[in-house]
């Protein structure tokens, strides 16, 4: 699915509404409500009716469409501009792009960030590298050249894989044995860090001991050192690290986590065809963000 698809096959909101239609109910409209099953309504406005419950909706009730004042031919092209930018896109090109006003844009590029969160993800086996940057502006004074007040962000991801970003409050041992044991199978192979003094602690809170740890001295430039090496996790950063430089240029430690899952769903899901239909699954589905809670 590229734009010329979206301009040419989405062109009004009927078709837009048959496609979220066969994406959320592929096997006939249920209730939001209860679950049961629904008819349609011979209405203009496309309703359906479920008799259990004495209940009319519509096919964005419960999403993140529902109560929009914004055309879905927008909101479809939106999604595409985010699910297929590679460094990401950022709310001025959007407004630009398809002619709504920069709060309306930006609002609509956090919804759809929101959507893009994943839950209940599978543990990563096999070789996995494990690594840690900072993001934050250039520092003057005393504490020019260290992490003195940047975001931390932790990365994992299996070589050949799947990719997790976490913005994390430090490195300590203990805070980054959680983000293992929930993120790595105790049946992995290898996992793959730098020499930092946190790893081989945080390895055996979380139940990974022995060989399966390696590490690479950093600190003595050594960056490969026979198989082990954190360079597939660190091509992750200077994609996320592109994408601040040259699209969204400022992140607020608020906000970042969005940012992370947005590019850990796209980079996970690079090599998708579908690309732009399983957002608007994720968009169907997901938890409605409203304006309140993304400001408060």
């Amino acid at each position: 699915m590229n734009l010329a698809d979206i301009s040419t096959k989405f062109t009004t909101e009927d078709r837009c509404r048959e496609l979220l239609r066969r994406l959320r109910w592929p096997n006939g409209a249920l209730c939001p409500r209860c679950a049961q099953s629904a008819v349609d309504l011979e209405t203009d406005k496309e309703l359906f009716y479920c008799k259990s419950c004495d209940y009319q909706f519509s096919v964005t009730a419960g999403t993140i469409f529902n109560d929009s004042h914004l055309p879905l031919t927008k909101w479809f092209m939106a999604t595409l501009l985010l699910c297929e930018a590679k460094k990401g896109i950022s709310a001025c090109q959007v407004q630009r792009t398809i002619g709504v006003s920069y709060k309306t844009a930006w609002y609509l590029c956090h919804r759809i960030r929101a959507a893009m969160k994943e839950v209940d993800k599978p543990l990563l086996d096999g070789t996995v590298e494990m690594d840690e940057m900072f993001v934050g502006g250039v520092e003057h004074g005393p504490n020019i050249g260290r992490s003195a007040n940047k975001k931390i962000v932790v990365g994992i991801r299996k070589r050949n894989g799947d990719l997790r970003f976490f913005h994390v409050p430090n490195t300590k041992a203990k805070t980054l044995s959680k983000y293992i044991k929930a993120n790595i199978s105790a049946d992995v192979d290898h996992v793959m860090t730098d020499d930092s003094a946190s790893y081989p602690k945080a390895m055996i809170r979380a139940g990974i001991h022995g060989s399966k740890h390696q590490t690479v001295t950093h600190s003595h430039k050594v960056y490969v050192a026979g198989d082990a090496h954190v360079n597939t996790v660190e091509n992750a950063f200077s994609l996320f690290k592109r994408g601040i430089v040259g699209t969204w240029h400022h992140l607020s430690g608020k906000h970042l986590t969005a940012y992370l899952e947005e590019m850990e769903f796209r980079f996970n899901r690079r090599k998708d065809k579908n690309l732009f239909l399983d957002t608007l699954k994720h968009m169907i589905t997901a938890p409605v963000l409203t304006f309140e809670k993304l400001t408060a």
